[in-house]
């Protein structure tokens, strides 16, 4: 068979990666994709909103299934527009993918589906967002409701930075329409976690679970990214919570979706704050996340293109999804200035010397006649695995430290609380 996978970051190099291990896949197709996509598929100079250009080079080489991996596409409809025309593609169409798109909806499902989350009010104009929050008082979470990639959101310790975030996103529009709504939570304390699943409609196939380091500076300090690190599967959650988690957050979620008319397929992603009173919901994803991805995928064993096939076919039950007995770490290198405004166009060296059990999955990367160079923020995902968290953080920092580039900046500290936990 062959795949079209729709993207450019790291998430989709995995995804790729990933998919040329199934005996059934011929070729892989990235559009558009990035350095590393194009070292082992082929990259098709395609944006991703442009569904007809993508729809037509389906028709054209002959591609089996298209495979969506960032959000932006979902919401505005790729799946529908692919649906009409007959080519098989996974992800969720755009109405589903809402629980992604707007918070004050995925909040709204929530109440709807008695789903545990934080209290929350969302607004539409800035005078009566400031009064809730002097109302509230801080510590209090402000969100922009739309999609923000990753940065949208400000967990604010004081008055002041709450009321300088609400001025941002909604005086400034550091967001665009994006920020036109805030949704303003309660701050909750607790372990973060992130469990995505394989959904069909009604059932559900929980992957491993994971733990991805947000902020850019060592100790959780500096402002939000995309995500700075990841690792999988988290020591400190039992498989018994998990199981919890399935039963009161995820399949009620996905059968509410399906009884209201809006079944969701693809990839549910579900953050969650493991608070005293029991797990609660942060947010709602409509795909893989990045980082994330890196580190699950390598831990599992059952073929990707059958999971996806039978997603899109509504069989998932059919399918025994298989996961290693290993842990993985993924420690992501990024340009200088990110999550602000950084250069492009470093050179990249030492990739040549990376062997397994390191893989680098590229996000932020290009091909030039230099070699490969940086083209993003987050610019690498080194990604290792091992018989624990200890002994692939080893590998993936061993192999960092032999990969350069201008500026090149770190955590230094992924995965290192975790380890205490570990058995």
């Amino acid at each position: 068979m062959n795949v079209l996978i729709v993207g450019s970051g790291g998430r989709e190099h995995t995804i790729a990666w990933k998919l040329l291990q199934s005996p059934r896949v011929e070729k892989v197709y990235c559009a558009p994709g990035n350095g590393g996509t194009a070292q082992i598929a082929q990259n098709a100079p395609i944006d991703v909103h442009d569904f007809a250009a993508l729809a037509q080079f389906v028709k054209d080489e002959g591609i089996d299934l298209t495979v969506v991996g960032p959000e932006d596409p979902l919401l505005g409809g790729i799946v529908d527009f692919f649906n009409e025309r007959n080519l098989p593609i996974f992800g969720p169409n755009s109405q589903a993918a809402k629980i992604e798109g707007s918070k004050s909806f995925a909040k709204s499902l929530m109440k709807r589906y008695n789903i545990p989350t934080a209290a929350y009010e969302s607004f539409l104009d800035y005078e009566s967002a400031i009064a809730y929050v002097r109302e509230q008082g801080a510590p209090i979470v402000v969100k922009a409701d739309g999609l923000a990639a990753g940065k949208g959101v400000v967990v604010a310790e004081t008055l002041e930075e709450a009321e300088e975030a609400l001025r941002q996103i909604m005086q400034e529009n550091v967001f665009g329409q994006a920020g036109a709504r805030v949704v303003i939570e309660e701050c909750m304390r607790g372990e973060e976690l992130s469990l995505l699943s394989f959904v069909d409609g009604e059932t559900v196939k929980p992957m491993v679970t994971s733990q991805d380091h947000k902020r850019i500076y060592n100790d959780d300090q500096g402002p939000n990214t995309g995500g700075m690190g990841t690792y999988a599967p988290v020591p400190q959650m039992s498989d018994e919570l998990v199981a919890k988690i399935v039963e009161t957050i995820v399949e009620p979620m996905a059968v509410g979706m399906a009884k209201d008319g809006i079944p969701f397929k693809g990839i549910l992603y579900t953050g969650l704050m493991i608070t005293e009173a029991g797990p609660k919901v942060v947010e709602f994803n409509a795909r893989f996340g990045d980082p994330e991805t890196q580190v699950i995928l390598p831990l599992l064993e059952t073929d990707l293109l059958e999971i996806f096939l039978a997603t899109v076919s509504g069989e998932l039950a059919s399918v025994d999804v298989k996961w290693k007995k290993e842990s993985a770490v993924c420690v992501v290198m990024a340009a200088p200035g990110y999550p602000g405004n950084y250069p492009k166009g470093a050179v990249i060296s030492g990739l040549e010397q990376i062997a397994p059990p390191v893989k680098v999955f590229h996000a932020g990367t290009k091909e030039t006649e230099a070699g490969v160079a940086t083209n993003g923020g987050r610019v690498l995902g080194v990604t290792s695995t091992g018989e624990n968290l200890a002994k692939a953080r080893e590998s993936a920092y061993a192999a960092v430290q032999s990969i350069s580039f201008e500026g090149a900046h770190y955590r230094t500290d992924i995965a290192d609380r975790a380890m205490r936990f570990e058995k």
